[in-house]
């Protein structure tokens, strides 16, 4: 049966096309599930840590080893900046929502993101009843730094969500960009979560910057280690705050999500301690990378636009004319094709023409998803 184009799904589009696939079979361009094993050390590591006496809560703040690696990464200086361990960067995200709706004192908490938007930005203002706002991209300059201070004041904005690579648009903020958004949070007493979750998987010779360094205590940054080791079951996230948050951060955490599993913790830790990390992740990016020119290339080839974009697992492309309702065009084409991708919709309203492609898989299933993309789009033309 050919699906009706007026259907009402509830809940994420991610999940729903994701578990299209995972249930009746096909190609899962949808949810950002990378198509590689995780590296061998770590999954030795994860068995020995499964022998090992692992089994229990882990510290709350984080397996001492793990913290350990990543302060000295990042070169924290304890006496301003912290790091706490998450269930992934998605509870970071929202402990951080938590926390501050706990301390704002405001009458209205409002939101904002650059949109197209990721869910959980866009979902969690929802769920607790605040106003969300988005701000439009720009395929060149990003924002208007003049307009963008506007939108903030107008709308009285307390926390904005800023992703560098973003998802689903892949796009890297300048450091410009970036230092100009801190000092308008400070500015304003606003505050500013910045994702960073796909900062190792850039296309770039260069890695993205993020204003860390002497860390401000208007913004949290948030990274994991699910993509950048193909480990988006692990959970294990984490970030970095400045030191003013951290005893109250930690009592709320204690009560929201209290510590990521022991036993996946140590095994991270002892991988990590090795030093071969940067091998596996450099193979990982060139994968990435490779994929997203060949599958630009492919689809602008056949009416889609692509904007450019810096990084991530994605391709966010703009259909071909005639194409306008990507909940319809998503829904029929794995009807008719078994491959999945999401809506643009899903991001916001006004992409309603566009889709998003994970393209973090390997290169023959991709292809095989692209072909499909494109023979659909000349059927149905």
């Amino acid at each position: 049966m050919s699906p009706n184009s007026d259907i009402e799904i509830k809940g994420s589009l991610i999940s729903y096309f994701s578990n299209l696939v995972k249930k009746n079979g096909g190609v899962n361009l949808a949810q950002g599930i990378p198509g590689f094993q995780p590296p061998q050390e770590l999954i030795k590591s994860l068995s020995d840590a499964g022998s090992g006496n692992y089994h229990q809560y882990a510290p709350g703040t984080g397996n001492k080893e793990l913290i350990s690696f990543l302060e000295n990464q990042y070169e924290i200086n304890k006496s301003d900046s912290e790091v706490l361990v998450t269930n992934g960067a998605t509870e970071a995200i929202s402990l951080i929502y938590a926390y501050l709706m706990s301390v704002t004192e405001s009458d209205s908490f409002n939101v904002a993101a650059f949109s197209p938007a990721y869910e959980s930005y866009i979902h969690l203002p929802r769920i607790y009843g605040h106003g969300f706002f988005t701000y439009k991209v720009d395929d060149n300059s990003y924002f208007d730094s003049k307009e963008f201070e506007s939108f903030f004041v107008l709308n009285k904005i307390k926390l904005l969500f800023v992703a560098s690579p973003g998802n689903p648009y892949g796009k890297t903020l300048s450091k410009q960009n970036l230092d100009f958004l801190v000092k308008t949070a400070e500015k304003y007493n606003a505050y500013v979560v910045l994702d960073a979750v796909y900062n190792e998987l850039f296309f770039g010779e260069h890695k993205p910057y993020y204003p860390i360094d002497n860390l401000s205590p208007n913004v949290f940054y948030v990274n994991s280690f699910s993509k950048k080791f193909s480990i988006t079951g692990w959970r294990i996230g984490y970030f970095i705050m400045h030191r003013s948050h951290y005893e109250k951060m930690c009592y709320t955490h204690d009560y929201i999500g209290l510590c990521a599993p022991a036993p996946l913790q140590h095994a991270l830790a002892g991988y990590l301690k090795k030093g071969t990390f940067t091998k596996y992740i450099d193979e990982i990016r060139s994968i990435i990378k490779t994929n997203y020119f060949n599958t630009v290339e492919l689809l602008s080839k056949h009416g889609f636009y692509c904007p450019e974009t810096d990084g991530g697992y994605f391709v966010w492309c703009k259909m071909p004319d005639g194409f306008n309702n990507s909940l319809k065009f998503g829904l029929e084409l794995y009807d008719k094709t078994r491959t999945a991708v999401i809506p643009g919709q899903h991001f916001g309203s006004e992409w309603n023409n566009y889709i998003r492609i994970n393209i973090a898989r390997q290169s023959d299933e991709l292809e095989t998803g692209i072909r499909s993309i494109i023979d659909f789009v000349k059927e149905h033309k």
